[in-house]
């Protein structure tokens, strides 16, 4: 996926600005059907009959599509540019989730959860490719951090709030709107980013570009350290905090989806922050050894019922800046390639992260059901246990890169 679309194709700095924003706004509606789960967990599991494990599956399905989606689509939009593919996706994205309102069967929104990921897949990597297409390549991790912090917003605007749309009308309803929503969205977005041809129809070094990205070992490292860390977003934000909350620390569902907001606030507020701290010590792995730590703490913590309400509030605030750990792993391992493999690298780097949320939604789901003859409370405990446990191995692979790059270890 080489970077085929050259820089006088964006004709002036206000259309590059529209494009950028276009690509932000579908980031940040894909956040919001991304969270759709926890926000809807119980009326989901009643509507379709779902135990743990299934909802686990349904849940986390999300992510395979939008992991085995990066490559293909990557490859996609450097031939036809990122109009078509960007507005296409946001089409499938949410079409997608029309099962919940039609369905019977829980198989069906479970492949409408599937075709959401693909279509969600396309989000970052239009960021990616406009990023890249309009700005500086200096500039990345800082435009790519504002986006995040306005996707973050679609995150929390998918807790709460929805929520309480849902109590409001029906959780049917609710996803219909959504869905109008998209279709207005990818209407909007096919005229806001202009036709923008790539300069060859042909990627004659695909394959190279794929041997320098896989056969790094730096590049690897951070890709499964950087999918081991994401527990606290993709893991427990997403869908299993609001309901571990009601159960071991007793709050009320409206209570519990704020709290867990917290995590995407602090992720709003971190993205710019952690990258700004990143430039300054000119060293992206120091910053996100020290994030991992952070987050393995709280969430020991966490798991030991040794927080107050006001402790979970600022301890996830803090997790949620942490979180953002995930901007810098992506950049760094583009650091570690060729330039014709930069923007391979970073969907792939992406592409793995999102595995890890697959991961880490079944793994809890299946833990909590392994160990219900433990109680309730001490299933979920289990469950939840995954996170910190994964968080200690993504720290020590950074540490090994660090490690690496000390010794002057060239790959």
């Amino acid at each position: 996926m080489t970077n085929n679309f050259p820089k006088n194709a964006i004709d002036s700095r206000k259309t590059a600005w529209l494009m950028w924003m276009a690509a932000s706004i579908f980031y940040a509606y894909q956040y919001v059907l991304r969270v759709i789960p926890s926000v809807m967990l119980d009326n989901i599991m009643q509507q379709f009959q779902m135990d743990t494990v299934i909802f686990g599956q349904f849940s986390g399905v999300y992510y395979i599509g939008y992991s085995l989606m990066h490559i293909p689509l990557g490859i996609l939009m450097d031939k036809w540019g990122p109009r078509k593919i960007i507005s296409t996706c946001i089409l499938f994205s949410a079409i997608g989730i029309l099962p919940i309102v039609f369905a019977e069967q829980w198989i069906y929104p479970t492949v409408g959860r599937f075709i959401t990921g693909i279509g969600s897949s396309a989000a970052i990597l239009g960021l990616f490719k406009i990023i890249r297409m309009a700005f500086d390549e200096q500039r990345f991790t800082r435009m790519l951090s504002f986006s995040v912090t306005i996707g973050i917003f679609g995150a929390i605007y998918g807790g709460a709030p929805v929520g309480y749309m849902c109590e409001i009308f029906t959780h049917k309803i609710v996803v219909g709107i959504l869905a109008l929503v998209g279709v207005a969205l990818a209407i909007a977005t096919y005229i806001i980013i202009p036709e923008i041809k790539s300069e060859t129809d042909e990627n004659n070094s695909m394959f190279s570009n794929l041997r320098d990205v896989l056969t790094n070992s730096k590049v690897i490292i951070i890709c499964i350290s950087a999918g081991l860390m994401v527990g606290p977003l993709e893991g427990f934000a997403d869908i299993w905090g609001p309901k571990f909350l009601t159960q071991i620390y007793g709050v009320e569902n409206s209570a519990a989806r704020y709290l867990t907001s917290m995590l995407f606030i602090g992720m709003c507020v971190g993205a710019p922050i952690l990258n700004f701290i990143a430039e300054k010590l000119k060293d992206y792995l120091k910053t996100v050894i020290l994030s991992g730590s952070i987050m393995f703490f709280v969430f020991l913590m966490l798991i030991a019922d040794a927080l107050s309400i006001a402790g979970i509030t600022i301890g996830f605030f803090i997790v949620g800046i942490c979180s953002a750990y995930q901007i810098l792993a992506i950049y760094k391992a583009s650091t570690y390639v060729n330039k014709n493999s930069v923007n391979l690298a970073t969907a792939i780097a992406n592409m793995v992260i999102m595995i890890f949320g697959y991961v880490f939604h079944g793994a809890i789901g299946t833990i909590i059901k392994m160990c219900d003859g433990l109680g309730t409370n001490s299933a979920f405990c289990c469950g939840i246990m995954v996170i910190p446990i994964a968080l200690l191995l993504g720290t020590i692979g950074f540490a090994v890169v660090f490690r690496m790059d000390r010794t002057g270890r060239v790959n």
